[in-house]
């Protein structure tokens, strides 16, 4: 599911996760997992109308919305492991609270958005 190649701005939010995680709590993670939950968060985006794939450009468009990041949590832990990535609920919080602060921190969320 993720890709070998990864765009400037995929980068750059994986080593924002990699640098404000915990090492500790990452433990035994790789990369391409982080991006794997990264992925399958679009995947859930997509799924409850949220956002759309452009099959074009290999790339998302984002709506204005409510995530429930209960319901996305455990789409992605039954996904994980249907696809045999192993990564614990702990995990994914801390990849959702991380990939939503580096939001904020660019301008792509606003505090107010969280509902």
């Amino acid at each position: 599911m993720t890709n070998s190649i990864i765009d400037d701005q995929e980068r750059e939010l994986l080593d924002y996760i990699i640098r404000t995680v915990p090492a500790d709590e990452l433990y035994g993670l790789t990369e391409d997992d982080i991006l794997y939950v990264l992925d399958v968060m679009d995947d859930y985006l997509v799924k409850v109308g949220l956002a759309e794939e452009n099959p074009d450009e290999e790339d998302i468009e984002y709506k204005d919305g409510y995530v429930d990041e209960t319901e996305q949590l455990q789409y992605i832990l039954e996904q994980a492991k249907l696809d045999n990535v192993p990564v614990t609920s702990v995990q994914v919080q801390l990849i959702q609270d991380a990939e939503y602060q580096y939001g904020v921190e660019n301008g792509f969320y606003s505090e107010e958005d969280e509902a």
